[in-house]
């Protein structure tokens, strides 16, 4: 089983404006020359960071610097990248209000793409999305340590949004996680952990260390994070793997020359009986309000910082031709 899991996709604001929006674009044109690869995976899997609507108005538009919104035709190129399932568990998918966000939902269930991490209540917000592929079942469970404000409730759409420290997840999180993992689990072969967490830049704290190793004796076999701009380190950790950041896949934000946030990879997960047996790491760049793949020089710059992020958790990562690949212990 190979699944393709990419970091932040945010379709709103520029993208939205010039792409989405215009009708000689093609939604193939979005992927650039990495959908061949991502179209070779038995399934996609993005974070999406945006609701997709043209419903509700800006949440808090005097105090937060970003509202991002994609109108409905986005559908369309998640669809032209055959993308299965969206995490929706972010700081920007209630940007527009429960309006908007209810609307998503529809769109989304419309076009047969699977969702998690947000809800019409926290029940919902907490079911895992499931894909069923011949090669076996799918699971994955989506949470965000922003917004507490857009916790969903009994009653309240919203978020899975958790809270943890030095020690893991808090309660009332931890019990609601350790259900929704446990759902996961009886549902499906492969149990991914979707998380958006953290600051936009550095190395994994020490509490988002604690976090993930509680979510793998929970249940998970991959935790998946996003929301830092780069990537991260891979570590290993009861023979399951953590991806601490999958970085930003398409998105039109200003890149900061050091990080280079506009640099990351397709990472593409190779599942053997149930177990990860090796992670390959396509370098991609995002140019023109769309993805590509990284050049030469590009690559280069992710191999070196990417092997030394590795390095530091005591995995290898090796290239060959520019893709990177790490064997699973």
């Amino acid at each position: 089983m190979k699944i393709a899991l990419t970091g932040d996709v945010m379709l709103g604001r520029l993208v939205d404006q010039y792409v989405i929006q215009n009708r000689s674009v093609r939604p193939e044109a979005l992927w650039g020359d990495v959908l061949p690869i991502m179209l070779a995976a038995d399934c996609r899997l993005i974070n999406l960071e945006c609701v997709i609507s043209d419903r509700g108005e800006e949440w808090h538009p005097t105090t937060k610097a970003f509202h991002f919104r994609a109108r409905p035709r986005a559908i369309e190129f998640l669809q032209a990248a055959r993308i299965d399932g969206v995490t929706l568990a972010n700081n920007h998918v209630l940007d527009y209000g429960p309006e908007a966000l209810l609307d998503c939902f529809k769109l989304l269930d419309q076009a047969g793409i699977k969702r998690s991490g947000a809800g019409a209540m926290i029940e919902e917000a907490l079911t895992p999305l499931v894909l069923d592929l011949s090669e076996g079942r799918v699971a994955v469970v989506a949470l965000t340590d922003n917004e507490p404000e857009w916790e969903a409730t009994k009653t309240k759409p919203g978020v899975n949004y958790i809270a943890y420290g030095n020690r893991g997840l808090k309660e009332p999180y931890r019990s609601r996680l350790t259900q929704a993992l446990l759902s996961a689990r009886g549902q499906a072969d492969f149990v991914i952990v979707s998380a958006h967490v953290g600051p936009n830049w550095g190395a994994p704290s020490k509490e988002i260390r604690a976090l993930v190793r509680d979510l793998i004796d929970m249940g998970a076999d991959l935790y998946w994070g996003h929301s830092n701009h780069a990537p991260q380190g891979i570590e290993f950790y009861k023979g399951k793997v953590i991806l601490y950041s999958t970085g930003d896949f398409v998105d039109d934000y200003m890149v900061d020359k050091g990080e280079r946030n506009d640099l990351s990879f397709l990472f593409m997960l190779e599942v053997e009986q149930g177990r990860l047996a090796r992670i390959r790491l396509h370098p991609t760049c995002i140019e023109d309000l769309g993805v590509r793949l990284a050049n030469e020089r590009e690559a280069l710059f992710l191999k070196k910082t990417m092997k030394t992020k590795c390095g530091a958790f005591g995995v290898k990562l090796e290239f060959e031709n520019h893709v990177g690949m790490v064997m699973i212990e």
